[in-house]
């Protein structure tokens, strides 16, 4: 199975499109592009049953993020403060740099 190629990288700030955390805007900690999915802070809560274990020995019900796909979130412009899609520039280095579609500037700094 090949990688995908995600509009979304590690750090970003992206808007939710859809689902129960709608409209809510979160920083990205992990991408997955194997599974075209991101793991966004705080958002997708879900519980996990947790044995106890010489780490943890009280064990118990605790709270994590689970992966959504990538294509239910919208990066947020650094600049502009915009949920935008993106474009591809080519720098005069012939590097590939994101850049926002509503007001240009450069997002991969």
């Amino acid at each position: 199975m090949s990688a995908n190629k995600l509009h979304v990288r590690k750090g970003d700030r992206v808007l939710v499109l859809s689902g129960k955390d709608k409209g809510r805007k979160a920083k990205v900690i992990t991408a997955y592009p194997r599974k075209n999915k991101v793991l966004v802070e705080g958002v997708n809560m879900v519980k996990k049953h947790a044995r106890p274990t010489q780490k943890v020995p009280q064990g118990g019900i605790r709270e994590t993020e689970a992966p959504i796909y990538a294509c239910k979130v919208m990066v947020i412009c650094p600049s502009c403060q915009k949920p935008t899609r993106l474009a591809r520039r080519e720098l005069s280095g012939g590097k590939k740099v994101r850049a926002c579609k509503k007001c240009g500037e450069i997002i991969d700094k």
